[in-house]
């Protein structure tokens, strides 16, 4: 049976208080759209729909290829935002699935579920319930002497029997699909909003004997619907808490759950422990035995096993096995070390490939470079690779070694084994095994040091005179 994934994601969120359209907000790194599309995905959905009203441009750049697009441009009602998608979908054959773009916390396997139930049941529709034990300001999920859905009340006019019901309308859907737009073409706005209401459709399928069915969630934040910033935190918490649950399920040690931020497509190999203060971000990839942090943050960067990386930054770098990182590092996007690599503390790696057993330890700048086996950099040492228009690249064989304080000054290649003195500007290639000095000669001028030091104190005291 065909999927036929309908998000609808046309509104404002005047709410929000924001530039951003609501469903481009994001929740532990990606807009909530993004993970609704995931789910849906993840269900393998034949078809998606995404329905866009405002910010419809910025919307669509987001979802580019993964969605095709319908145009609510009155905003009517969620029934009115659904018939949107009639024109694309109503002679469609399959099962329609109805999810809001500001409902991030919808899981996979619920929709699974859903739709295993909706297919086996034979039903017309399924709807998404839950239970709350404060119900206030959702509709009533009325069930009849069968448990199917006999109606969807609205608090309003609940009864005092209906008003005690726990179990609330979570808002999305499962339908037939030919079955959903042929009700949707009956459902009226003859009401003092002008609007089409989606749930009409419920009551006029159980109006024609239509089998309605309800799949209870066990997880009411699934039902969440983001409507302003606190809704937005308190969605944030909740799936960040579902990340972190997740990861130590799959052997990962968190130190401190509430104080690590895992976003969702970060993935982590067991036995990995990490420390309080670290964000992991994008699509971060960490191997087996590694331990991150404290006050790491890593984003799309890959990071092999047994690493160990400490209160530094990388962003879309990649670290081999073994290697060590930090403190106070920096690795910028195009930082590549191989095996066994350490970076030290106050060291920055920039577009540059560090071959296995490398060493920077400290205060030291590498950027446009490729850097052989078992080089070592001296404190200080750093590569000059922008002349001011352009970046050039420093090429170092292996075993080779950059004393203390050693410019070199890019494009520049240094052979395997060179050894470039401590305090040198190296201007000209270096060959194998050749050892370069580039400094001025030191001259000692005995006595010298006590004229400065008068000269100092006079011209001072001058100062302060005047």
């Amino acid at each position: 049976m065909r999927i036929l994934g309908i998000v609808l994601a046309a509104g404002q969120g005047k709410r929000m208080k924001s530039k951003l359209y609501k469903v481009l907000h994001p929740v532990c790194g990606k807009p909530m759209v993004g993970h609704v599309l995931d789910v849906l995905e993840s269900v393998q959905a034949d078809r998606k729909v995404v329905v866009v009203g405002h910010g419809a441009e910025a919307v669509k750049a987001y979802v580019g290829n993964r969605a095709e697009f319908a145009l609510q441009a009155e905003q009517l009602g969620t029934g009115h935002a659904v018939m949107m998608a009639s024109p694309m979908l109503k002679d469609e054959e399959g099962t329609a699935v109805i999810l809001y773009g500001d409902t991030p916390l919808i899981q996979a396997a619920t929709l699974q579920a859903m739709i295993r139930l909706h297919q086996e049941q034979g039903a017309s529709a399924t709807l998404l319930s839950a239970v709350m034990e404060k119900p206030q300001g959702y509709g009533r999920i009325i069930r009849d002497e069968q448990g199917h859905v006999a109606a969807i009340v609205e608090q309003k006019d609940c009864t005092p029997e209906q008003d005690a019901v726990k179990e609330i309308n979570a808002g999305m859907y499962i339908f037939d699909n030919r079955k959903l737009f042929e009700a949707l073409a009956d459902v009226k706005n003859d009401n003092a909003q002008k609007e089409y209401y989606f749930t009409d459709v419920i009551d006029i399928l159980r109006a024609k004997g239509e089998k309605i069915l309800g799949y209870c969630t066990e997880d009411v934040a699934e039902s969440m619907g983001v409507n302003d910033k606190v809704a937005l935190s308190e969605a944030e918490s909740c799936m960040r808490d579902r990340i972190n649950r997740s990861h130590m399920a799959g052997g990962v040690t968190l130190i401190n759950p509430s104080h690590t931020y895992i976003e969702k497509d970060v993935v982590i190999g067991a036995d990995t422990v990490i420390y309080p203060g670290t964000s992991l971000k994008g699509k971060t990839v960490i191997g087996t035995e590694c331990e991150i942090g404290p006050n790491c943050e890593l984003t799309d960067t890959i990071v092999g096993d047994g690493v160990h990386i400490k209160q530094s930054v990388l962003l879309e770098a990649s670290v081999g096995d073994g290697s060590t990182v930090g403190p106070f590092a920096y690795l910028r996007p195009g930082a590549k070390l191989s095996s066994h690599v350490k970076i030290g503390d106050f060291v920055e790696i920039k577009n540059a490939v560090l071959e296995e057993g490398v060493k920077v330890s400290h205060l030291s700048y590498i950027g446009d470079a490729e850097v052989g086996k078992n080089v070592n950099f001296g404190c200080g040492s750093i590569t000059v690779n922008y002349d001011g228009f352009n970046k050039h690249k420093t090429i170092i064989g292996d075993d080779a070694f950059i004393g203390s304080n050693v410019n070199l000054i890019a494009p520049v290649t240094i052979g395997k084994g060179a050894f470039l003195v401590a305090g040198s500007t190296i201007t000209k290639n270096v060959a194998d095994n050749e050892m370069a000095i580039a400094r001025e000669h030191q001259t000692n001028k005995p006595e010298y040091a006590e004229k400065l030091r008068s000269r100092f104190k006079a011209a001072k005291e001058n100062k302060s005179s005047t």
